[in-house]
């Protein structure tokens, strides 16, 4: 009988257990074993720069249910639109190339707008005064610093790696002379001005000579471009970029002022590492 009950009692336990095990308390509130392993596999950190980067939005998350911060799919859907207008393109559209071009799903994307809506409310909340805008000479130095942001190519002259795994790509990647069975090749000359934007900025970050990030290609593959040359290099004027200098200079602000806050609250915080994958 008092076996019967043990048993009865580590099964109820472990239907409550998380998917994978703990690995992690923050304020007694848990983090899995296999959410950090999937951290891991999205932004190819090791366990522990995983972790932390759990940790942090663990405690975002306790900190704006702590301050009553809540945000609503409306506003998750009117960012969205914002972002996809932006790029002049429909919110369909916008999430095609998302997923084109960075392998982003919608619920990954949503994900991502509403903890950047949640960082700002929670700045609001913990900013003892208003940032001032950035100065003429900031713009000018930030412009001189991220150059490369602002050129583009007319045309992207490249070779498109299809496989399909992302693995078997991957091993192409890692040694490019060697043959390796179940990859088609094409070379193409992309037009920047006939593809999407999101696709053009990831064409513009990859060095010329080098691969490109592995995507899923729609067809139950993967692709990655290699980067044979880019042609016709223009750089668009300060003045033409100011509005989007001053937003992304306001934004490492807030985000000093958010990193500064979450340092000294973990500190402070009750959080037990357990183990790590």
């Amino acid at each position: 009988m008092r076996s019967l009950l043990l048993s009865s009692l580590l099964f109820t336990f472990a239907l409550g257990a998380p998917v994978g095990g703990v690995a992690v308390l923050v304020k007694n509130t848990p983090i899995t074993l296999y959410e950090i392993s999937q951290e891991m596999k999205q932004n190819g950190l090791d366990a522990t720069k995983s972790a932390d980067t759990l940790i942090r939005k663990k405690l975002e998350q306790l900190e704006a249910q702590d301050k009553k911060i809540s945000v609503t799919p409306a506003e998750i859907k009117e960012e969205m639109e914002r972002m996809a207008k932006q790029n002049n393109l429909t919110s369909e559209q916008f999430l095609d190339a998302m997923k084109t071009a960075r392998g982003i799903s919608e619920s990954d994307l949503k994900a991502k707008i509403e903890g950047s809506i949640r960082g700002q409310k929670l700045y609001s909340s913990i900013a003892f005064s208003k940032m001032a805008p950035p100065t003429a000479t900031e713009e000018a130095d930030y412009y001189q610093l991220h150059l490369d942001e602002f050129s583009h190519a007319d045309r992207y002259d490249v070779t498109t790696y299809v496989a399909p795994s992302a693995e078997i790509l991957q091993t192409k990647i890692d040694d490019p002379m060697r043959n390796v069975a179940n990859i088609i090749t094409k070379d193409e000359n992309i037009p920047a001005k006939n593809i999407n934007p999101q696709l053009a900025q990831m064409l513009n970050k990859i060095e010329v000579g080098k691969f490109g990030p592995i995507l899923p290609n729609g067809k139950n593959g993967f692709m990655s471009f290699y980067m044979k040359d880019k042609q016709n290099l223009i750089t668009e004027n300060l003045d033409s970029v100011r509005p989007q200098i001053a937003n992304a200079i306001m934004g490492e602000k807030r985000n000093q002022v958010l990193n500064d806050y979450f340092t000294r609250l973990r500190l402070s915080a009750d959080i037990k590492i357990l183990r790590l994958p």
